[in-house]
């Protein structure tokens, strides 16, 4: 049960998630010590996740690198180990049985439909349940009071749409084929009209995964991209600040990106980066030291400008995953993170040419929206937005474990 409030805590209620993290983290512990069952801790994955950790660690040691670390980021790099334990324990303790992954997707998907029903709230009614409107950039909140609907959309949508859709196209009957194609068309238009651009950016990339995965889906994945892009094309009318977001703001950032804030944090990132190569600057380094003037010389050679802290050069984090790794822990540790990456994507990926099972096909899809490195992230690994990931990746491990169950080739199964 504690493992399986973390949605909802994820969503409402950050303190709830982390004693849910941690009781989980706990009770597995003290069962595989208990038991005896050491055989988890030798997965490929978990040994990256340890590895990377452990260079962290190393990297935000005051007493090694000086500059390179402080107290506080020691610290903060040593708790992230709760989150690899959690999705140790999802994957080999917790979700071991059909239920509990049912459950655990049940979550997901309900989670996923309470921001998509907010979002259409706040657009129709102009408020949310909770009386909260529009961001000032004119983007939906869903049920937040702050920007956090889109991104979070992106990554759940196809994690929950893509089972109940398979299920529904699976049955005879035209109604309920039509209502299948209905709920893919209408979860990608809800993307456009929340109104974010990465959460829009995921929302086609999982479209397009799902093209590619799923040959049963291909045609209704195609009209969900059509009917998405003439939502955008009528957004100047039924929905201005959508308009004004995704297509004014967004084509002034791609046509001078060197000197949008997301430019000036990369610029800043790299410089950081190159003059720490070999073990970055601690966690949290980019928080604590970019502000220095060295990092804002930019680069003449490449026609890159000097960058400006009131042009948004520095920021809690550098709004990037892979960024972060490089400011963090050097090119080293860049490396180690893309490695551990690419052994999750491995593992959720595992048997999907073969078996396309719409429940895995999901997992695969919402695991690689946010590792997928171009893009606008939160500071990795925190609750606010990466803690989904490892509950994500604890279920996909999970269905993986027994994918090799004799395939489901009708598109009809929800999980196993």
């Amino acid at each position: 049960m504690a493992a399986l409030a973390v949605p909802f805590g994820l969503l409402h209620a950050f303190l709830l998630a982390e004693i849910g993290i941690g009781l989980t983290d706990l009770l597995f512990v003290f069962e595989m010590a208990w038991t005896g069952n050491l055989a988890w801790a030798r997965r490929p994955w978990f040994i990256a996740a340890l590895i990377w950790w452990g260079w962290l660690l190393v990297c935000s040691t005051p007493l090694w690198f000086g500059s390179a670390g402080w107290a506080v980021s020691f610290l903060q790099a040593f708790v992230i180990i709760r989150f690899i334990l959690f999705t140790a324990a999802l994957q080999n303790w917790v979700l071991t049985t059909a239920a509990a992954r049912r459950a655990a997707w049940a979550m997901l998907a309900l989670s996923c439909l309470w921001v998509g029903v907010e979002s259409w709230q706040q657009y129709l009614t102009g408020a949310n349940i909770f009386g909260d409107r529009r961001w000032m950039d004119g983007a939906l909140t869903g049920p937040f009071w702050k920007p956090r609907a889109g991104a979070l959309y992106g990554h759940l949508l196809f994690v929950a749409l893509l089972p109940v859709c398979c299920a529904l196209l699976a049955r005879p009957g035209r109604l309920r084929k039509l209502a299948g194609e209905a709920l893919v068309i209408l979860g990608v238009v809800t993307s456009v009209l929340i109104g974010q651009r990465m959460g829009t950016a995921f929302v086609l990339l999982g479209d397009a995964c799902t093209f590619v995965l799923i040959p049963r889906l291909r045609r209704v994945a195609a009209a969900a991209i059509i009917a998405a892009g003439i939502v955008l094309l009528a957004t100047p009318i039924i929905s201005p600040p959508t308009h004004a977001k995704l297509v004014v703001e967004t084509g002034r950032n791609i046509g001078h990106f060197s000197l949008s804030p997301y430019g000036q944090l990369m610029v800043r990132a790299v410089t950081m980066g190159l003059n720490s190569p070999w073990h970055g600057w601690g966690y949290n380094g980019f928080r604590a030291f970019c502000p220095q003037q060295r990092f804002g010389t930019g680069f003449p050679a490449l026609g890159i400008a000097p960058t400006q802290l009131g042009e948004g050069a520095c920021n809690l984090h550098p709004h990037n995953f892979y960024l972060q790794a490089l400011t963090d822990a050097g090119f080293p540790g860049l490396f180690l993170f893309v490695f551990l990456n690419l052994a999750w994507l491995l593992v959720l990926s595992r048997g999907l040419w073969r078996d396309p099972e719409p429940m895995r096909a999901g997992i695969f899809i919402g695991g690689l929206t946010f590792i997928w490195p171009i893009a606008s992230t939160d500071a990795f690994p925190t609750l606010y937005m990466p803690g989904w990931l490892f509950f994500i990746l604890g279920l996909g491990f999970a269905l993986a474990d027994v994918a090799a169950q004799p395939p489901d080739r009708s598109c009809s199964g929800v999980i196993r």
